[in-house]
């Protein structure tokens, strides 16, 4: 069905590459106004630049002043928000023994206080039309088991899922029509990997290294055999923003291919 989020506007944060940059011309063919927001201008100005209507804002989710300048430039150009998608992270591996308090907080800041301050100055704009609208945190596999080496990872993943399902519940007790849910991804082709797992250099375009890399690991690892595509995140992403999943808040999507539950 063409057209599922027509007329609505949607802000993604982290889409210039990988999961984010799918969500953002998901969202876009499905006849959504896409504010894409990013630190990779160059690549996030093209993203924004081929959608339909788009509008590319430099933005470090860890910023609160950034966060009310972006909430503030997307009421100017569009006028509303319907759809939040809290895309932006870092996925920083190695052993807890190992790694660096500075790392430890910078995941954090990234993964769980860019989620929260988009939460924080999101929300108001997106009651304000009175039409409620989605909130899509995206979160992973790691947020629900824990995973060798990936200990700060998972602690930052996991408390996107808790923070997710409290703020659910707090929007419904407000009746603001807002629902609030996360998305786990697993094993999928994205840039984020290179800095879990050590093939080629942040943000690199499907580096050969890791592709290999990561097709290996779904081979063992997951039950479908495959690794998953940015799309098949997008995929789901839209499901929650559109009216398909009205009923819905609070919930986990898990796209993992079964991983999870191997």
């Amino acid at each position: 069905m063409p057209g599922r989020v027509e007329g609505k506007v949607a802000l993604v944060t982290g889409g210039a590459s990988g999961i984010g940059r799918a969500c953002a011309e998901r969202l876009a063919a499905e006849g959504a106004k896409v504010v894409v927001t990013d630190v990779q201008d160059e690549k996030g100005e093209a993203v924004a630049g081929a959608l339909p209507e788009g509008l590319y804002l430099r933005h470090d989710v860890t910023d609160e002043d950034a966060w009310a300048k972006v909430v503030a430039a997307t009421a100017d150009r569009f006028g509303r928000l319907d759809i939040l998608v809290n895309n932006a992270g870092i996925g920083l591996g190695g052993s807890v023994l190992e790694m660096s308090l500075a790392d430890f907080r910078r995941q954090m800041a990234v993964n769980v206080e860019g989620v929260f301050l988009g939460v924080k100055h999101g929300l108001p704009l997106m009651r304000k039309s009175g039409d409620g609208g989605s909130i899509i945190n995206m979160s992973s596999v790691a947020g629900l088991k824990g995973a060798a080496s990936l200990a700060g990872y998972c602690a930052s993943k996991g408390a996107v899922r808790l923070f997710t399902k409290a703020v659910a519940l707090e929007c419904a007790q407000a009746q603001d029509k807002v629902r609030v849910n996360s998305v786990h991804p697993g094993i999928i082709e994205t840039p984020i990997w290179d800095t879990i797992i050590g093939t080629g250099g942040p943000g690199a375009n499907a580096a050969p290294e890791r592709s290999a890399t990561l097709d290996a690991m779904a081979g063992m690892t997951v039950p479908l055999g495959m690794k998953g595509l940015p799309a098949d995140i997008a995929d789901g992403v839209l499901w929650l923003a559109s009216a398909e999943s009205r009923y819905v808040t609070g919930a986990e999507l898990v796209i993992d291919g079964g991983f999870s539950v191997r």
